[in-house]
């Protein structure tokens, strides 16, 4: 008789989001080799109270320690034994403590990289879907994992489908490899018609399903090219050999080419389970509850270059990599405080790259050997870009 397997101890990190709840679907249909034994969420109590009846985890976690009365209230009317904490003090203790073996950390924004780091340290399985965290850290988010044996295995579509290829996060034998982008629900438009973009028309990704701010960052390609900072880090491969395609059908998520010539590739439907479950479950393979591909009815697979002209901010995320230091937390800040004005109307689609472009050409890279300088550079970028949106005489009307 084969032993028990391991009962994974999973703390979901960003459970209210698209990606938690994609965690949550796979983790649940394997209830006897994996639990959530940690939810966490930003401000959205009473979602997280519904995720908690549901999942029964041991902690549950609200950023925002305004909402800790009512998250401890919620638990204990609901009859659950779950332990209410809140802050992000606890987030990180609990991501780096006994209370899981195996962090999902999908929190957006720079906001999870304190618990990223902590799960990094701490030894984790560290399934990666906060891109911030490698973009504004990868150097130290890197290190802490190779010193404590964390096993990093990223969750993003792109990157899961290169770790797939390699069967693990180490490149030799590799030539280059190439992500793809499915082009977002702008693909094939100038500037022009860029100009007068709406937050409504930017957020409706015509593949994925997503968060408004990841989905402005599709829209723009700044995803992808956070996504060629973070694979630079994950893979270690220099700029040179990191290569985008636009490949609308989001079918082929990227490919690998060896210095043999062989190219692989990793296809799948454009479902977040198929990574998460890649993670959970590695190095087996899991159910997803994704169907199988078939290409046969999808009927032809479409590649092409992106347009860096309509769409700078992927030349600005290669330009920030190369620049290195400080200059990639610079490019992450100032995007995000711009996208955070778009969708409210305050500024316009096009207004976007300019206001990163304006904070990395005014905030030049400095060395960044510790978290204290990569956060005095993000809180920087972050003032100068609100001081230029502020500025800005006829928000939300006139584009860059």
């Amino acid at each position: 008789m084969s032993p028990a397997p391991h009962l994974r101890q999973v703390a979901v990190l960003g459970a209210t989001g698209s990606i938690g709840a994609s965690a949550l679907d796979v983790i649940a249909r394997h209830p006897q080799r994996m639990r959530a034994s940690v939810l966490a969420a930003g401000c959205k109590v009473d979602a997280l109270l519904r995720l908690c009846v549901e999942h029964r985890p041991d902690h549950a976690v609200i950023a925002d320690p305004a909402g800790y009365a009512a998250l401890r209230d919620g638990l204990r009317e609901a009859g659950l034994t779950t332990v209410a904490h809140a802050g992000d003090a606890a987030l990180e203790a609990l991501a780096a403590g006994p209370a899981c073996d195996t962090v999902v950390a999908a929190i957006v924004g720079a906001a999870g990289l304190g618990s990223t780091l902590a799960a990094a340290r701490a030894g984790k399985r560290l399934l990666l879907a906060n891109k911030e965290s490698l973009v504004l850290a990868g150097e130290l988010v890197i290190a802490a994992a190779r010193s404590s044996g964390a096993e990093i295995v990223p969750i993003d579509s792109e990157h899961s489908a290169v770790f797939q290829c390699l069967r693990s996060c180490r490149a030799e034998g590799v030539r280059r490899i190439v992500l793809t982008a499915s082009g977002g629900p702008f693909r094939g438009w100038d500037r022009a018609r860029l100009a007068a973009v709406t937050p409504a028309q930017a957020v409706a990704h015509p593949k994925w399903s997503m968060g408004p701010k990841i989905s402005v960052d599709s829209a723009t390609l700044m995803n992808k090219g956070l996504e060629v900072i973070e694979a630079h880090h994950l893979f270690g491969l220099p700029a040179d050999r990191i290569g985008v395609m636009v490949h609308p059908q989001s079918l082929v998520h990227a490919l690998v080419e060896y210095v043999d010539g062989s190219t692989l590739a990793q296809l799948g439907l454009p479902d977040m389970r198929t990574a998460l479950a890649v993670g959970l479950g590695w190095p087996e393979r899991v159910d997803s509850g994704v169907a199988g591909l078939d290409l046969l009815a999808q009927g032809r697979l479409d590649f092409e270059a992106p347009d860096l002209d309509a769409f700078p901010c992927l030349r600005l995320a290669g330009e920030a990599m190369a620049a290195g230091g400080t200059a990639p937390a610079v490019l992450n800040a100032a995007n995000e405080e711009a996208v955070s004005a778009f969708l409210q109307g305050r500024i316009g689609f096009l207004d976007i790259p300019a206001l990163v472009e304006d904070a990395l050409a005014a905030l030049p890279a400095a060395p960044a050997g510790s978290l204290q300088a990569l956060l005095a550079a993000d809180a920087d970028a972050r003032r100068l870009t609100r001081q230029r949106i502020d500025a800005m005489p006829h928000a939300g009307t006139t584009p860059a």
